[in-house]
């Protein structure tokens, strides 16, 4: 959708729509990092974001592929920057021709700053000279496709002589064919209002949108305020927390709301944030002035975010195994010559591209996948990893790229407990039997209607458990199964050559839509995808280490294993195939439990230890503290009972009268 339609949505409904900016990082990693940053903040509901194009014209094929990910992936409306500088007529064709590629249908027409190692601009051979001069071309060779925003200057462009002269050359720009006007960043509001009321006396009609910047540090403040007029108010409010960047941070969320409130007041049309690649503060703006609530639910069409990628408009079925890894999915299905009408299985193109060619990656560097995942040495540590995942206390793991979903905040304490008994899970969704589309945790789809899901389970076992739970599957007539190693090797009970659907909903004059399916072609798939990840993971440790047999082990000898129970009316989900399971770890945690306050009833009793809060062992303890060291180090008790404590310095350490008592919990000396 244009922006100027969105604009106009907005005027209709009375409430002021808001939209953000990024530019492109200069080094692979913040381009990943950026990517995300971009699709968190997609949750907050922005009408649109817009992608700088590179200063100096540089990094153009960076521009393109945020805003394609934005379109394909995130489902946002994306405005692209387009500038005059180093760009000839044949390279903007080959931009705009791009951006209608991946579904973008707006432009940003710039003239752009001097070219690198120039200080004043010029034109590149066989260029344009103006904005307009974009304004126009865009118009000729595309027609009425694109939205076109141009550049407003409230305090006038730095080249102008006067703001009348700026305002010829804006209004200029808006007959060239321009739809609406963003605005540089100020922050005198009244300012602002005053302009835009000679911007109508001038003849200019079109919407204007203001940019407001979040103050995020003392000197870019300076930096992008020296020709600008700041009132007296933030001046005097921050010169004296100059230095101190955290107190920087919020004054400028305080001036953010101000501004924002005012401008509302004011009577905009919406508010363009210059979030500098940053999510904090514009977030806190938002909901400091009431255009979001932390509790906001952004509606969703689908499961799924739907792509704005023209040729995917049918799209309505997607397999669940890439739920977590959306932008592998869309690449890998990107050169498909139609897409599923809710019968995936029949109207699929041959086959999913293979991934030598559209590259299946860890988002991470090797020191920065062992940051993130530490060095996991023994299967114990595996398993702790992904408990930590489902706790919240790590945000990714090589299977997702994100943290867990609402609705799997649901079901996130039995997540834990499978996770901490070996069954590694990357994919799940509680049964749903009838909850409002409108939902702000299942809902999705039309107002009026009513959505439903089947429990889900997706999960690396390995082949001692999948016998398990293969002989136990027997007793449960609901559930269907598939399971498939490295080799290919499948274990199931269902004729996988027709699709599940696990999710669908019912809404008023429509037919029962299915957008999310187990399949096993699709399975098959994913399953190489799966495997790779364990292989690319266990690559960024050295070779002969711990780590990177135990990972190669588990990714050439587990199965990723996929359950589903069919009866959606079943509260307990899939979770009743490892009540066993579950049973045998509370009571040991139960045992353990008891143990531990035995041993510190035992410890009290005697006088033995205090200060317990401080985690300190103080009274009668026997020994000697020797042996400077960092790492952990075992601690022989009484000669019979050893525990691991974090130590500077250690010898041995003799507890009188406590031999009988079992130590489960560590000791600090």
């Amino acid at each position: 959708m244009k922006i100027i339609d969105r604009i106009k949505k907005a005027q209709e409904e009375g409430h002021p729509l808001f939209s953000f900016e990024y530019f492109s990082p200069k080094t692979a990693q913040g381009m990943v990092n950026l990517q995300d940053r971009i699709e968190r903040m997609c949750h907050l509901g922005p009408a649109f974001v817009d992608i700088t194009w590179g200063a100096g014209g540089s990094r153009p094929a960076a521009t393109i592929e945020i805003v394609s990910n934005a379109q394909k992936v995130y489902g946002v409306e994306t405005c692209m920057h387009l500038i005059c500088t180093n760009n000839p007529t044949d390279k903007i064709d080959k931009a705009l021709n791009e951006a209608r590629a991946c579904g973008n249908q707006n432009i940003l027409a710039l003239r752009g700053d001097p070219p690198h190692g120039q200080s004043e601009w010029t034109a590149c051979e066989g260029g344009l000279n103006y904005a307009a001069d974009l304004v126009r071309y865009i118009r000729k060779t595309h027609g009425d496709y694109f939205g076109i925003g141009v550049a407003g200057y409230p305090e006038k462009h730095l080249e102008s002589a006067s703001i009348e002269e700026d305002l010829k050359y804006l209004k200029e720009k808006v007959d060239a064919g321009a739809d609406f006007i963003i605005t540089q960043l100020f922050f005198d509001v009244p300012m602002f209002l005053d302009w835009v009321k000679k911007c109508r006396a001038f003849g200019i009609t079109c919407p204007i949108i203001p940019g407001v910047m979040p103050i995020q540090a003392y000197a870019s403040f300076k930096k992008n305020t020296v020709d600008a007029s700041v009132p007296q108010w933030i001046l005097d409010g921050i010169e004296p927390i100059k230095n101190d960047d955290q107190a920087i941070r919020a004054f400028g969320i305080e001036v953010g709301i101000k501004m924002t409130l005012e401008l509302i007041q004011g009577g905009v049309c919406g508010i363009h944030y210059y979030t500098f690649n940053l999510e904090r503060s514009t977030r806190l703006v938002l909901e400091g002035a009431g255009l979001i609530s932390k509790t906001d639910y952004i509606k969703k069409n689908m499961p799924w975010r739907s792509s704005f990628d023209e040729k995917r408009k049918e799209e309505s079925v997607r397999p669940i195994f890439w739920s977590n890894r959306a932008k592998s999915y869309i690449s890998r299905t990107d050169n498909w010559d139609e897409f599923p009408n809710g019968r995936w299985g029949d109207s699929r193109s041959p086959a999913f591209g293979d991934l030598d060619r559209y590259g299946v990656y860890l988002k991470y560097t090797a020191d920065e996948a062992i940051q993130n995942w530490g060095t996991p040495n023994e299967i114990e540590d595996v398993y702790d990893l992904f408990v930590r995942y489902c706790n919240g206390e790590i945000l990714t793991l090589p299977w997702s790229d994100q943290g867990l979903a609402l609705e799997t905040g649901k079901i996130k304490d039995r997540l834990v407990e499978l996770n901490s008994l070996g069954y590694l899970t990357i994919n799940s969704q509680p049964a749903v039997n009838g909850a409002k589309s409108d939902d702000k945790i299942f809902g999705w789809g039309p107002n009026g209607g009513y959505v439903y899901q089947k429990a889900y389970l997706e999960l690396f076992v390995s082949p001692e458990m999948l016998e398990h739970l293969t002989q136990r599957m027997k007793k449960f007539p609901n559930f269907t199964f598939m399971a498939i190693n490295k080799a290919g090797d499948l274990h199931t009970n269902t004729n996988g050559g027709k699709a599940n659907a696990v999710t669908w909903g019912i809404f008023p004059g429509r037919e029962v839509v299915q957008p999310t399916i187990v399949e096993l072609s699709s399975f098959d798939a994913w399953k190489d995808e799966a495997f790779t990840l364990w292989d690319q993971w266990s690559k960024c440790y050295g070779q002969n280490t711990k780590p990177r047999e135990l990972l190669s082990e588990i990714g050439q000898s587990w199965y990723l294993i996929n359950i589903v129970n069919n009866d959606y009316h079943e509260k307990n989900g899939v979770f009743e195939l490892f009540k066993a399971d579950f049973d045998a770890l509370r009571a040991r945690q139960a045992a353990a439990a008891a143990d531990a306050a035995a041993a510190a009833a035992a410890v009290t009793a005697n006088g033995h230890a205090n200060g317990h809060a401080n985690g300190h062992i103080n009274g009668h303890v026997d020994g000697a503290v020797q042996a400077v060291s960092s790492k952990l180090k075992e601690v022989t008790v009484n000669g019979e009972v050893k525990v691991k404590v974090p130590l500077k310095e250690v010898a041995a350490v003799h507890l009188p009268n406590i031999e009988s008592v079992p130590i489960v919990q560590p000791l600090r000396v």
